[in-house]
C-alpha cells in the first residue's frame, strides 16, 4: 500500500473539533472561538481573533498550520466555505442533564450523532478509503485490530469481509493481537482502530505489524496521533461530544462504523463478481428464519 500523501486537507471545523483537547493551551483558545462562532472568525483579522482569544498573533498563525492551512489567510477562506453549511444546520446542544425527559435526550444524542457522522464525511479522505479497499481485496488476508469498545467495531468490519469469502480476523485481546502482528508479511493488510489513537495496546500490535512490512491502516478521530503516524493510512472518523453520560467509548462509535460500512462498500465495487453470490447466499442461508423479509 502507498503511504498516504499530505495532500488532502481534512476541513477544519471537524478537525477542531476532533482535537480540542488535545491542543496546547493558546491554540485551545483560538479554536474555542473558531468553534463558537466560525462564520464571525471568517470575517476577522488576525488581530482581532488573537485579541478574542487572548493570545498572541503566531498562535493563531501556528493553529492555521497544524489544520493544513499555509497561514490565517487559507484559514479565513477555509472557515468561510465551511460556515455556510454550519449556519443551515440546525443546533441541539448541551450535555445531557440528569432531569432532561426522554424526549429532550433524544433530540440532544440525534444531533449530536448527526453532527459526527456529518462531520466524518467531510473529513474522510476518499483517496484513502480507494487505496485500502485495494488493498484489502488484493491482501493475504486483513487483521482488524480494536480493544475494549473498539473492538466491537474492529469485528464488525472483519465479520462483513468474511461474509464476502475475503480473508480476515477480528484481533480484540492484546496478547493475541501482538504475537500475531509478528508473523504478518507485505502481504497483509492491518487496519487499527482508536479514537483517541493513543492506546498502547492498539500502538504497540500495530507497529509490529507495520515493521514485520504490513501495510497498515489508522481508524482513529486523531490525526496527528501516535497510531495515525505509525499507518500507511489515516481513515478520519470525527466522534460526537464527550460528555458524562456518553464517554469516547459511545460518542465515538457511530463515526466509526459509518467509516466501516463506506469502507466495506468500496470493497464490494471492487469484488463485485465474488462478492454477490455470496452475499445471495447468507441472505437465502437465514431467509427461512425471517419469514416477514424481503429481498429488496
Amino acid at each position: 500500500m502507498t503511504p498516504q500523501t499530505q495532500e488532502f486537507v481534512a476541513p477544519v471545523l471537524p478537525r477542531l473539533r476532533a482535537e480540542l483537547d488535545r491542543l496546547p493551551l493558546q491554540a485551545a483558545r483560538v479554536a474555542q472561538v473558531i468553534l463558537a462562532d466560525p462564520h464571525a472568525v471568517a470575517r476577522m483579522s488576525i488581530a482581532d481573533l488573537a485579541e478574542r482569544a487572548s493570545t498572541s498573533e503566531a498562535s493563531v498563525t501556528r493553529l492555521a498550520q497544524r489544520l493544513g492551512q499555509g497561514g490565517f489567510p487559507e484559514l479565513r477562506i477555509a472557515l468561510a466555505a465551511e460556515s455556510v453549511g454550519e449556519a443551515v444546520r440546525p443546533t441541539i446542544t448541551g450535555d445531557i442533564d440528569l432531569d432532561d425527559a426522554t424526549a429532550t435526550v433524544k433530540a440532544k444524542v440525534l444531533a449530536d450523532v448527526a453532527r459526527s457522522l456529518h462531520d466524518t464525511a467531510a473529513a474522510l479522505d476518499d483517496a484513502a478509503v480507494d487505496a485500502v479497499a485495494d488493498a484489502v481485496v488484493t491482501a493475504r488476508r486483513t487483521l482488524v485490530l480494536g480493544i475494549g469498545a473498539s473492538g466491537t467495531v474492529a469485528t464488525d468490519l472483519a465479520r462483513k469481509l468474511e461474509r464476502i469469502g475475503l480473508p480476515a480476523l477480528a484481533l480484540t485481546e492484546h496478547h493475541d493481537a501482538m504475537t500475531t502482528c509478528v508473523a504478518l508479511t507485505s502481504a497483509d493488510v492491518l487496519v487499527a482502530v482508536s479514537h483517541s489513537g493513543e492506546t498502547i495496546d492498539v500502538v504497540g500490535p500495530t507497529q509490529r505489524a507495520a515493521a514485520a512490512g504490513a501495510a497498515t491502516v489508522a481508524l482513529t478521530s486523531r490525526p496527528s496521533s501516535t497510531l495515525a503516524r505509525a499507518c500507511d493510512q489515516v481513515l478520519l472518523s470525527i466522534a460526537g461530544t464527550e460528555t458524562a453520560m456518553r464517554p469516547a467509548a459511545m460518542s465515538s462509535r457511530a463515526a466509526q462504523l459509518f467509516v466501516v460500512d463506506v469502507l466495506f462498500v468500496a470493497v464490494v465495487q471492487r469484488d463485485w463478481e465474488r462478492a454477490e453470490p455470496l452475499l445471495s447466499a447468507s441472505w437465502e442461508a437465514v431467509s427461512a428464519r425471517h419469514p416477514d423479509r424481503r429481498r429488496g
